[in-house]
């Protein structure tokens, strides 16, 4: 299984006064972050792939401490980039790696997997923390996929 995360809740775009590759996660961001390491944990994330944006990386650290794993970055899965990276990079991946993208990216990287005849056994979701669960076969495709909702951490 790989696991496409889009980041948790970051601050506004537009009330960030600085790059916004370095905006980082809000306070509900980072909640959702803390709890999304619980499921990727338990599904036996070992390997984590961030875009470099800070935003994507503070979603990941959580899991990333509670596996006792670094969290890489790759530019593959930086805002404004193709699905053919996305694709390219799923096929170097083990399974159990959790990416971390956008959500300009991760829609066209499902239409993609979709066009190859991926089956979905969910709704789509496409929130901030949410979370697609991408199941291989024996050759390495993608043919399985499946959304899990954003983490509930209102309180």
């Amino acid at each position: 299984m790989l696991y496409l995360v889009r980041h948790a809740k970051a601050g506004s775009r537009h009330n960030f006064p600085g790059n916004d590759r370095l905006r980082p996660l809000s306070a509900t961001g980072h909640r959702q972050a803390e709890a999304l390491a619980i499921p990727l944990a338990a599904a036996g994330v070992k390997t984590l792939v961030s875009s470099p944006y800070l935003r994507c990386i503070e979603t990941l650290q959580p899991t990333a401490k509670a596996v006792d794993a670094a969290v890489e970055t790759d530019s593959r899965l930086g805002e404004g980039r193709s699905y053919d990276g996305v694709l390219e990079l799923f096929e170097a991946l083990p399974d159990g790696s959790a990416v971390c993208s956008h959500g300009d990216v991760i829609p066209e990287t499902i239409a993609a997997l979709e066009r190859r005849g991926c089956e979905f056994t969910s709704a789509p979701e496409w929130r901030k923390a949410s979370v697609w669960v991408l199941e291989r076969d024996a050759d390495g495709e993608i043919v399985r996929a499946e959304a899990w909702p954003p983490p509930d951490v209102s309180r």
